[in-house]
């Protein structure tokens, strides 16, 4: 299921200077807006006399060639955040900004049908919601969770045919506010700026339609699945040549799509290769005419897709869930030259020092090899993970992950 969770605040500010000899220093920057991880620190890292920031050490990865130190990117719930508040991270600061995570920044358009948001009920304990989508859903506001969804909006082509109506283009789909506020600052730093699509198996089975729902529609009604995933694909990627072309370019388009679980895919290859396989294939043509790469989130053990998605033309993939079966080294070395792995870093191991450590010794200078790595957990960060956990996390990351050792 996809995950939301919070990645710190759009503050703080990077030094640009020279320094003489070799070292690494945090990244700086803002929130993401869905789906990377974000933060300020102080100057941009150093290898000899040359500066590299996020930007540039990002984009190195993607060309698989090694840079000063890896990136370092994570992903917190929300719960976790009000823990590490109070254990010390200062109000006002973002999780990146004290953690030092690299500088990323986040474009989204907004593709849904427009129903009316609403608040159904609340209490101390939790929030019950009508997204823009339709559905009706139960969040905890305490607790590190996915949303428990109650009823949705679109339950059949009847239904959907009434919603994609409503999924019509216009420019005030985007917050163009809040580009014309941070984007310049967003370069001037050297952040690297992801545009987010949201279309999709994930998206709808999770979020629009229901699991059980869209798994039975994928074998017995395909064509409807392709209609909204193509209708949802087509809006975003409209909306984002409007973006584009008024200026605001991109780095990467990255959006979600759980395919697997923990025993394997959530259907087979066929189904992917005829239903899913043309709108991923599509996303991936679009941005790259760009200049842009792509990374796609999938929780799940989706090993055995891997081909396919590289000849779908996936640049990246994360955040190869280790529970799952993910083998971030075996990917690596079957994979590595051509997709860039994010993540696989076992998110359980983070509140035991000494398992932790080994983990990322034992991983992250193969990873490495050769660029084409990004340092994250291979799932956002619960809320059993205190804060001095992760500030020991970030600090073997950047000793292990640096290219100088």
């Amino acid at each position: 299921m996809v995950k939301r969770a919070v990645r710190g605040k759009d503050e703080g500010k990077a030094r640009r200077k020279k320094v003489a000899g070799a070292g690494s220093n945090a990244g700086s920057g803002p929130e993401a807006a869905a789906g990377v991880g974000a933060g300020p620190g102080a100057a941009p890292a150093v290898v000899g006399r040359v500066e590299l920031t996020s930007r540039e050490r990002f984009a190195l990865m993607y060309r698989h060639k090694e840079a000063d130190r890896v990136p370092i990117i994570d992903s917190p719930w929300g719960p976790t955040v009000e823990r590490w508040r109070r254990e010390g991270l200062p109000e006002g600061a973002g999780v990146g900004e004290f953690l030092g995570f690299d500088l990323t920044a986040g474009i989204g358009v907004d593709n849904s049908p427009r129903y009316e948001e609403r608040v159904i009920e609340e209490t101390e304990e939790y929030r019950i919601t009508v997204s823009k989508w339709g559905a009706t859903m139960k969040n905890w506001k305490h607790k590190a969770s996915v949303p428990e969804f109650i009823d949705f909006t679109i339950k059949d082509r009847k239904s959907w045919e009434e919603t994609k109506k409503r999924m019509t283009f216009s420019g005030d789909r985007v917050n163009w506010e809040r580009l014309q506020k941070n984007y310049r600052s967003w370069r001037e730093r050297g952040a690297w700026i992801a545009a987010h699509g949201w279309f999709g198996y994930d998206v709808f089975a999770s979020w629009h339609v229901g699991t059980e729902r869209m798994l039975q529609a994928m074998i017995e009604d395909p064509e409807w699945c392709m209609d909204m995933f193509g209708t949802a694909l087509d809006l975003d990627l409209k909306l984002l040549d409007m973006v584009w072309d008024k200026g605001y370019q991109f780095d990467c388009l990255e959006f979600p799509d759980d395919l697997g679980y923990r025993n394997g895919l959530l259907f087979s290859p066929n189904t992917y290769r005829e239903v899913l396989k043309p709108f991923h294939k599509k996303a991936c043509d679009w941005a790259h005419a760009k200049g842009a790469v792509v990374m796609l989130h999938s929780c799940g053990n989706i090993t055995k897709l891997i081909p396919d998605l590289i000849d779908a033309g996936f640049d990246g993939l994360n955040p190869l869930e280790v529970k799952a079966g993910m083998d971030l080294l075996a990917i690596k070395k079957e994979y590595g030259d051509r997709l860039v792995l994010q993540g696989g870093i076992d998110a359980r191991k983070m509140k035991d020092g000494a398992a932790i450590e080994e983990e990322i010794r034992t991983k992250l200078p193969e990873a490495k090899k050769g660029g084409g790595y990004i340092f994250h957990s291979d799932h956002s960060l619960s809320s059993d993970i205190s804060l001095g956990d992760m500030c020991r996390v970030v600090a073997l990351a950047r000793w292990y992950g640096s290219y100088s050792r």
